[in-house]
């Protein structure tokens, strides 16, 4: 049986918006004086609420783009045309109001279509038509500000679910007897880390299962442990020799990580197809726990180096001799780095051992996610770094 505790959903922080309070900074961008006089005449007499900065070149304009709006002139000095508005866009300009001649209907429709937000035509727009028009073009630009902001952050999630379904993918075992639960959290900006996990079942009945933590956090991290977990899973299936895999692990580790310091631990468990006994590999990871009527530390008499550092040595298997009923716990650092509530003191292994045996005395029914939750709750909150639990379980 599998049970899968869902990673939390992500949320996503809208951007920073231009207050909307108080007045409109306008930056007029006009060469000549009588124009100029218009223009601010007309916003004047529209009741715009309107702080004005004017420039007479596009160069100068260039210089003091903190406002909420342009009104952009395109016959400058230095700048004529459609060239003056590309210019300004280029250097991330605000909400842009073209100011053209008389016949310059089609030179402002041009320019909208260029990425202005509207046009003014000279000697035909009154106070009320340049008001809404700045109005309006900050609003649109408000807008169009929100709905790239939003795509990116549909883009940015849906970059994490596909790292989330590498990284946590769903156990690959037959066995109905043998119970497994996963859980994963994510930590507190909400997005993945470099945790990972699988377990799976092979042809003759061996069941491998892993937990795996790479060193550091960012996206980087997380496509490198998607990564790690996919390789695990195809030497696996292809039947590649438990003793053999994590060597093979490490050459992928090595050919993959962008930074030649990172590192990766990782706890690896081969269960005997009676079920009977387990193989314990450790490559700089956490112990597991071995759980019954109480949790306890599994032997690290054998545990080797982390995957990817430079200095000699290998991973041996421990043998462990398990009986007919047993449950085994893995789990990342970010479970056991979590501080305790107005603290500096990390829960630590005995800390988890302590909330894992409080849990058995609930009778809890999942212990994945009654262990994460109790974590959080000692917490305080949300934890730093993410963290996962992988349990195993036979007669239970």
């Amino acid at each position: 049986m599998t049970d899968i505790a869902a990673a939390p959903s992500l949320a996503v922080t809208p951007p920073a918006q231009a207050a909307t309070d108080g007045a409109f900074r306008v930056l007029l961008v006009e060469d000549d004086d009588g124009d100029a006089l218009l223009v601010e005449e007309g916003l004047l007499d529209a009741g715009l609420d309107a702080s004005i900065v004017r420039a007479r070149t596009l160069d100068e304009a260039l210089e003091r783009l903190d406002a909420d709006c342009v009104l952009l002139d395109l016959g400058l000095p230095d700048a004529m045309g459609l060239g003056a508005l590309q210019r300004l866009l280029a250097a991330g300009a605000p909400a842009v109001v073209v100011l053209t001649g008389l016949s310059g209907g089609d030179l402002g429709l041009a320019a909208v279509a260029q990425g202005a937000q509207d046009y003014l035509v000279k000697g035909e727009a009154d106070s009320e038509t340049i008001g809404r028009s700045v109005r309006y073009a900050v609003q649109r630009r408000r807008l169009e500000a929100a709905d790239r902001a939003l795509y990116r952050s549909l883009v940015r999630a849906e970059e994490t679910n596909r790292l989330e379904r590498a990284l946590l993918p769903t156990p690959a075992v037959r066995d109905d007897r043998l119970h497994v639960s996963v859980g994963y959290r994510a930590g507190r900006d909400g997005l993945l880390g470099g945790d990972f996990y699988d377990v799976v079942e092979r042809a003759d009945g061996r069941v491998l299962a892993l937990v795996g933590d790479v060193c550091g956090h960012g996206p980087d991290e997380a496509a490198l442990g998607a990564t790690l977990r996919t390789a695990w899973r195809t030497l696996v299936l292809a039947e590649v020799a438990a003793g053999e895999i994590l060597p093979l692990l490490e050459r992928v580790l090595e050919s993959e990580r962008s930074r030649p310091e990172v590192f990766t631990t990782v706890a690896m468990l081969e269960v005997a197809p009676d079920r009977a006994s387990t193989d314990l590999y450790l490559a700089g990871h956490p112990v597991p726990l071995l759980i019954d009527d109480r949790s306890r530390l599994l032997p690290s008499t054998a545990r080797g180096r982390a995957l990817g550092i430079p200095v000699s040595g290998g991973w041996l298997p421990l043998r462990l001799e398990l009986g007919p009923r047993w449950r085994l716990m893995m789990y990342t650092d970010g479970v056991l780095e979590a501080t305790i509530r107005e603290s500096s003191d990390r829960i630590g292994k005995e800390g988890l051992r302590s909330l894992v045996d409080a849990a058995l005395s609930r009778g809890s029914a999942d212990l994945v996610t009654d262990v994460l939750q109790d974590v959080r709750a000692l917490h305080g909150g949300e934890l730093v770094d993410d963290a996962a639990l992988v349990v195993l379980g036979w007669g239970a």
